[in-house]
């Protein structure tokens, strides 16, 4: 081993750094139960607070290596928003020991791939390597948590304060109907709630960030004590341990994190709102706010989306797009958050038919399904279809390391999913119609969008208004 300060860096690396210079788990049967879903993993947290979960599975020669950290855009302030997801970027562009491109060439270059994900509630940096480039990619990992900052200097922030902002244009400000989210969350949630703003952030924020705004919120987020690292695949744990001792246990613990206050809302009246946009098709979204991840109504919100929309016999979609032919496309679906959830609709309109109609029509569809209930047969389909899904997200290995690390992050157990398995194939058709009385009421948000100066085209009543803030009246807060 060599060492550069305090970081001591694997001979494979140097190597590979060097020549690189020079040359360019068995399918679970349906409905067998939670018994049948076996992921080994061992858990253990290291003194300064790192969670560690290893894996074993030797079905193929990769390892994934996966890094959670417990910060998203739910964790900055107003007026200073952005931050979690522009870090995404600053994290791939070098750190103390490793220049800018060798992340890539020792990931990328050995046959393997490399990423990052923000959402709201944590961020995660992954690689997927051959099993012997196991310990290399734990370096990686560590010296970004460990000395990313000694190479951070306004010349690289403002590098990737533009790229972040340019990925703001192309997705959001210039994309059809990609203001749709942010307007949506902007209407939902108070304008200090940490779910009213978008992940990407807006673009005032991004360049009022100063150098030690950022230096201040890494140091506090990106610490070993809101980590998890997560190895999961062909790899030897007996042998990776002693490697996650070095690389991770000499970090220094960071300060206390405070979680936000981030308390379900509901909505006094509904809020309906129109957007002109640069699109050709208009389209109707409905959102209701709902619950997130630790509220076990998320679990009968999800059948109760994939009842109403998906293939060709739920109910949206058979009645909109199949028996009326008014609707090209529906979908639904919950979204759950770690704190808070959002239930919403999505429909595009076929030529001559119009969003007041479709709106009426979704209506009723709901309204029935909230006074009979789902049927046994509906139950048993949706139910089969969630299964599917999550069997699905387990897969690779890179998918049971996000699952382990999310049980822990959200629920402190690796082995949530367990639970998670076993609650969702357990809704009843009774459950799905309480919830969708619960929450399906006219407390929600109607938006509209439209080609511009199609205003015409919104969905009625008339006391629609053009939205260009994404702005109403602000939602009440559940105590």
């Amino acid at each position: 081993m060599f060492t550069t300060g305090r970081k001591i860096i694997p001979i494979a690396i140097l190597a590979l750094a060097c020549c690189a210079a020079v040359q360019k788990p068995p399918a679970a049967g349906p409905g067998a139960g939670a018994a049948v879903i076996r992921i080994p993993f061992e858990t253990y947290t290291l003194p300064n607070g790192l969670t560690v979960i290893l894996s074993v599975d030797r079905t193929t020669p990769t390892v994934a290596v996966n890094v959670w950290y417990h910060v998203g855009s739910k964790n900055e302030l107003p007026g200073r928003t952005g931050f979690a997801h522009l870090f995404e970027h600053i994290m791939f562009t070098g750190s103390g020991h490793v220049p800018y491109g060798l992340h890539d060439k020792l990931t990328e270059g050995v046959g393997g791939s490399n990423n990052g994900t923000t959402s709201n509630d944590r961020t995660t940096y992954f690689e997927i390597v051959p099993s012997n480039y196991l310990e290399s990619a734990l370096w990686l990992e560590s010296d970004r948590m460990g000395f990313l900052l000694d190479k951070l200097d306004i010349v690289k922030l403002n590098a990737q304060r533009d790229i972040v902002k340019n990925e703001r244009r192309q997705g959001v400000d210039n994309q059809p109907y990609g203001r749709v989210n942010e307007i949506l969350s902007q209407t939902t949630y108070p304008a200090s709630h940490p779910y009213s703003w978008d992940v990407i952030g807006s673009m005032a924020d991004l360049s009022a960030a100063s150098e030690e705004d950022t230096k201040n919120f890494f140091r506090l987020y990106y610490a070993p004590n809101n980590a998890i690292v997560a190895i999961v695949g062909d790899f030897d744990a007996a042998q990776a341990k002693p490697w996650v001792s070095r690389y991770f246990g000499d970090i220094p613990r960071g300060k206390p994190v405070a979680r936000p206050s981030a308390p379900l809302v509901t909505l006094a009246s509904e809020q309906r709102l129109v957007y002109e946009d640069r699109v050709q098709v208009p389209r109707l979204y409905i959102q209701w706010p709902t619950v997130g991840e630790k509220n076990e109504d998320q679990y009968a919100l999800a059948v109760l989306g994939a009842i109403l929309a998906g293939p060709r016999t739920t109910r949206l979609t058979k009645a909109l797009v199949y028996d009326q032919q008014a609707a090209a496309s529906v979908s639904a679906y919950q979204g759950s958050n770690e704190d808070v959830g959002e239930f919403r609709i999505m429909i595009v309109p076929r030529p001559d038919h119009t969003l007041t109609n479709l709106e009426g029509a979704a209506d009723a569809v709901i309204e029935k399904l909230k006074s009979e209930g789902p049927t046994d047969e509906e139950i048993r389909k949706a139910l089969a279809g969630e299964e599917l899904a999550f069997m699905r997200g387990l897969e690779s290995n890179l998918g049971k390391a996000m699952v382990l690390c999310d049980g822990a992050g959200f629920h402190g157990d690796a082995g949530r999913f367990r639970t998670d398995y076993q609650k969702s194939q357990a809704v009843t058709a009774a459950d799905v119609r309480r919830v969708a009385n619960k929450y399906l009421t006219s407390g929600r948000v109607v938006l509209s969008v439209v080609p511009t100066g199609k205003v015409d085209q919104a969905s009625k009543p008339a006391q629609s208004r053009n939205v260009t803030a994404g702005k109403t009246s602000r939602p009440e807060v559940q105590p």
